[in-house]
């Protein structure tokens, strides 16, 4: 960017600072949604629930098979990310 260029655009640097903020935000948002690891540590959880009798089999098989599939949906997520970069 030249000299003048950046005076020019000094009037918008306040536009693309926010802009910038906006992106880490929903980059790291993305990131948080798109993680598998709290989908696997409420596996865990859901198994020490069944183990300790707080809950039944029917609940069990019932919520394991939902986190089952969001699992299976994040895993393939990041596959496709892996595959289109």
């Amino acid at each position: 960017m030249g000299l003048i260029t950046g005076i020019l655009t000094v009037p918008l640097a306040p536009l693309r600072g926010t802009a910038w903020v906006i992106e880490q935000v929903l980059d790291t948002a993305e990131r948080e949604y798109y993680d598998p690891e709290p989908v696997r540590a409420e596996l865990a959880e859901l198994e020490k629930d069944l183990l300790g009798g707080r809950i039944g089999e029917e609940e069990f098989d019932r919520r394991e098979n939902d986190l089952l599939d969001r699992l299976e949906w994040l895993e393939a997520h990041q596959r496709r990310l892996r595959n289109n970069s």
